[in-house]
């Protein structure tokens, strides 16, 4: 079992930037694909960023150039540092454990973006 926490949300203008974290259980970290997600009010939620195991990282068209996603397995953490955020960003963000066919999610984190 792995339990995920992100943090980092908040309200920011348009143009400004967020760091958000997904703090994850377990001593198998490493061995995880992570993906952030989000979901926008009356909205599905939609994959915005994966990173492998070996820190291969691949984005949605909607935000690649503008957001980055990175790991510390030291910390068991994935980073999700976003900048330019747009009002259309605004969502709750939400992280994704995979391994071996078995997914985890955290509870997810508000990220307001003021235009």
């Amino acid at each position: 079992q792995v339990q995920l926490v992100e943090s980092g949300g908040g309200l920011v203008q348009t143009g400004g930037s967020l760091r958000l974290s997904c703090a994850a259980s377990g001593s198998t970290f490493s061995r995880y694909v992570i993906d952030w997600y989000r979901q926008a009010p009356g909205k599905q939620r939609d994959w915005v960023a994966s990173i492998s195991s070996g820190g291969i990282t691949v984005y949605a068209d909607s935000v690649k150039g503008r957001f980055t996603i990175s790991r510390d397995n030291a910390k068991n953490t994935v980073y999700l540092q976003m900048n330019m955020l747009k009002h259309e960003d605004t969502a709750v963000y939400y992280c994704k454990a995979n391994l071996d066919g078995r997914a985890y999610w955290g509870q997810g984190t508000q990220v307001t973006v003021s235009s």
